[in-house]
């Protein structure tokens, strides 16, 4: 561009001025070379030249201002040679191809992600990965007894992801290492990055300004082999935050607001971006709180712009050549354009100043309360007012910040003369190295002083491992728990359905654990209790404050198996075939005409179904790697709207069995119809698969045998993940007409045999299929359903129906490009011939036009 056309472009108002910024950006930034992602990859270049670069490719991105999700998102587009118009996409309905900075598994998903991976045969994975144990240690006693009993029961998983971890070139996060988005954030999260993890809270990114999105693992197995990631261009809600935090509240406030704004699903399909003056008062794992939860409004991530407290974080967790680099890159790259906010779909207001710390639940994360209107609202529920248990950790509120909230509550309560604490108290560190810093510090020998049990750094009660003995379970004795956690589904910590669970901020939680009583305001009321002379006392709680960060961090015990830069084709992966823990996958059988034709229905949902709901965790944790036995588990959780007295807890995951007449166990009716060669489908409520990414609620259905959901709507993870599996998801096109289908019904859907359904085809949410049902009094109804296929999902469903999604059509560019379009030659690739494509372009980058990241390009 010659001067004067840079005169010419700069005149032409405000917005003009960002391309003379990235032009001055691009002779500035010279250094990226020397800039790693992670310290702990090296040879893995940091580079926002390219990325900047990528992002202008798109033809007319000068038009408007851009938000801070549409600049990461568009600057990792793979572009092919017909490349990307700004104006071509369309939020909500464009499909993005996308190659992510890095993936990202915990051991409870990674088994299954990586024994799709394995079935691939091939020889490393393409885009950096890692993996974190961090889902199976069940608390019970505290860090050292748990730990010792995790690598006792579960230490063929673990040998089998370490070895898969060197043979694939992998980085590997042992038990204890830390929660996987606390390692994330600690190790690997990069502003203007783009993450892809088969967790659900993987947006906890956000807290560093990155992208993170949530999939199941067959979209991080495409991922990992090099593949494009595909995900509809989101929306994106602007949440302006003004003013500042102050007293009791914190950043949890934020999300345990919005979440009471939003609801579990109003965040479906959009990004949540916070912006305003408010976003430069947070710390960086405060920042990343507010994201984490974000996935419980369904979003499908969330970030903030990039800060001084993000700087600050990164030179603490020794990144600090990143932090200097992401300055030169701040607005061009990392921010959002001035003026973006009239380009949101949404705008929220926030003010910090006057936010009331909040209280979320029970059974569902969006049921938010104001502190002061708590007490009021558990008198009018009746829910136990008596507190059981109290609960500090989780990958939302484990930071070292977080910590010493917790500790000057607890040094609050020692100074006034109470001791220990009413209620048994427990706390998770987040990390090693937060652990490692807090024991140093003596914040944990203090909390320790006053009864709180210091468990691993792991999830424990968040996700149902918590071998919990004070309630009687199997009697669903009704109690209440109160945490710091994220989620609070039916059942979820404990497998009890009468635990009243509610989260909110580790300090409101800690204060209540002096009291054991809901109806306590610490803001409000005083702490009463027997002093050490028998006489009683009482004290007031101030608002707890704490430093953003340590002075410095203590590095603690090294957990850590860097990825095998060298040859490993003879290395192995341990996997017994006697196993009940770990099994190898096999295809599913291709589909036929007439796979949907005379589906019995399996179950007729009612009510709020998460992936909690279709395959529970807790105990079943232990085979989320064997294909058959975790299947044991479906829909355990479910209420089936078709039995008499379905609420009732000896109704839950049951249905009425075709074959016999008997009321019996969803998964074995579903095992009987398969025995019987019946198909049958699944009828579901609203936000069908709300919760966590585990693609298990999805293989477990289409391996017993399912063919379709059917719901009024459904979360969107899950929704892709039974694309993936080779599953029809379809909702009604009158949400009315599920209470149309009544017990008996016997379903076909219309228009989806081959001959209808070709490669190449594209469904969208205006297409209609129609569904018939009859029963035996000859009642014949028609519905319209609407899917969202495209040509993709149509190959996965008819060629390569496998429990490796669409892996099987890897890996070389023109495989992909076939793949895409639906060419008819992706349809006859054979595997040998796919594996041999790939072993002679294995340096080939897949995703031509978008950047490469040295060795893994």
């Amino acid at each position: 561009m010659t001067l004067t056309a840079l005169r010419t472009a700069f005149a032409r108002g405000s917005f003009a001025k960002r391309e003379l910024r990235w032009l001055q950006t691009r002779s500035l930034a010279t250094h990226s070379s020397h800039v790693a992602m992670s310290p702990l990859e090296p040879y893995n270049p940091l580079d926002y030249n390219s990325q900047l670069q990528s992002l202008r490719r798109v033809r007319g991105i000068d038009k408007r201002p851009l938000t801070l999700t549409e600049k990461i998102l568009y600057s990792h587009l793979i572009h092919d040679q017909d490349g990307w118009t700004f104006d071509g996409i369309e939020r909500g309905k464009t499909i993005l191809r996308l190659r992510p900075d890095r993936v990202a598994c915990h051991d409870a998903t990674a088994t299954m992600a990586i024994l799709q991976f394995i079935s691939a045969g091939l020889p490393r994975v393409r885009v950096p990965t890692s993996v974190h144990s961090d889902h199976l240690i069940v608390a019970e006693y505290g860090a050292e007894q748990d730990l010792a009993r995790a690598s006792s029961d579960h230490g063929e998983v673990y040998a089998f992801l370490s070895s898969a971890a060197k043979k694939y070139g992998i980085g590997y996060w042992k038990a204890g290492a830390g929660i996987i988005h606390t390692t994330i954030l600690e190790n690997y999260a990069i502003p203007g990055g783009l993450m892809i993890g088969t967790d659900s809270h993987t947006p906890n990114a956000g807290g560093l300004g990155m992208l993170g999105i949530g999939v199941g693992g067959s979209d991080a197995v495409d991922a990992m082999a090099g593949m494009p990631w595909e995900l509809v261009c989101p929306k994106v809600v602007g949440v302006r935050l003004t003013g500042e935090l102050s007293g009791w509240s914190s950043s949890k406030d934020i999300i345990c607001k919005l979440a009471g704004i939003l609801s579990v699903s109003g965040g479906k399909g959009k990004v949540i971006e916070f912006f305003g003056p408010g976003t430069q008062t947070l710390g960086a794992t405060a920042m990343a709180t507010p994201c984490n939860m974000s996935a419980e409004v369904g979003s499908t991530s969330c970030l903030f712009p990039y800060s001084e407290a993000m700087a600050r974080y990164l030179s603490a967790t020794k990144r600090g050549d990143i932090a200097q680099y992401a300055n030169t890159f701040k607005q061009a790259l990392l921010n959002a354009d001035p003026g973006s906010d009239e380009f949101y779909d949404e705008v929220i207001e926030i003010d910090l100043s006057t936010l009331e710390p909040h209280i979320n639940g029970p059974f569902t994360p969006d049921l938010s309360h104001p502190l002061s209107e708590f007490k009021q609202h558990v008198e009018e529920s009746s829910w136990p007012s008596k507190i059981s248990y109290s609960m500090v950790g989780s990958c939302t509120n484990s930071s070292y910040e977080d910590l010493e909230k917790v500790y000057t509550l607890v040094t609050q309560a020692k100074e006034a003369g109470m001791h220990r604490t009413k209620t048994p108290f427990m706390v998770s560190p987040g990390s090693e190295q937060i652990r490692a810093t807090a024991e140093d510090s003596g914040i944990l020998e203090t909390l320790r002083d006053a009864g709180a049990v210091v468990l691993s750094n792991s999830c424990g009660p968040c996700v149902g491992q918590w071998d919990r003995k004070d309630v009687d379970i199997v009697g669903a004795e009704s109690n209440s728990v109160i945490s710091s956690f994220n989620r609070n589904f039916t059942g979820r910590h404990d497998g009890n359905p009468a635990t009243h669970s509610f989260v909110t901020s580790p300090e409101i939680a800690t204060a209540f654990a002096y009291t054991g009583d809901l109806k306590f305001n610490p803001a409000t009321d005083s702490v009463s209790f027997i002093d050490e002379s028998g006489a009683p006392s009482e004290f007031r709680f101030t608002p707890p404050a704490a430093n953003e960060l340590p002075q410095s961090f203590s590095p603690g015990n090294d957990l850590y198996q860097a990825p095998v830069l060298t040859d490993t084709s003879g290395y192995k992966v341990d996997i017994d075939e006697n196993s009940d823990r770990l099994q190898l996958l096999t295809p599913f059988e291709p589909w036929k005409d007439g796979n949907a034709q005379g589906m019995q229905i399996l179950i007729k949902v009612a009510g709020k179904c998460t992936t909690d709901h279709i395959s529970p965790a807790g105990p079943w944790y232990k085979y989320r790697g064997h294909l058959e036995n975790i299947s044991n588990n479906m829909l355990l959780g479910a209420t089936n709207s078709f039995l008499a007295d379905a609420s009732s807890l000896s109704m839950i995951g049951k249905a009425k069995n075709p074959t016999n007449g008997n009321v019996q166990p969803v998964p074995q009716v579903a095992r009987d119809l398969k025995q019987a060669g019946i198909r049958w489908c699944i009828i579901g409520d609203n936000n069908y698969g709300e919760g966590s990414s585990r693609e298990h609620a999805a293989l477990e259905p289409r391996h017993l045998g399912g063919v379709a959901v059917i719901a009024k709507s459904f979360a969107r993870i899950h929704e892709t993940n039974l694309k993936k599996q080779g599953m029809f998801p379809l909702t009604f096109a009158d949400p009315k007409d599920y209470d149309r289908i009544v017990e008996g019904d016997v379903i076909t859907l219309l228009d989806v045999d081959g001959s209808q359904l070709q490669p190449g085809q594209q469904f969208t949410r205006a297409t209609k299929v129609m569904i018939r049902m009859s029963n035996p009094s000859a009642r014949i109804l028609r519905q319209a359903l609407r899917p969202f296929w495209i040509a993709q999902y149509i190959l996965w469903l008819f060629r390569f129906s496998t429990p490796a999604g669409g892996i099987l059509t890897l890996s070389t560019s023109s495989f992909q490009r076939a793949f895409r379009h639906g060419e008819a030659v992706a349809n006859q690739a054979s595997l040998s011939q796919v594996q041999q494509s790939f072993h002679s372009n294995e340096r080939r980058d897949p995703c031509h036009g978008h950047h490469g990241s040295g060795f893994w390009k």
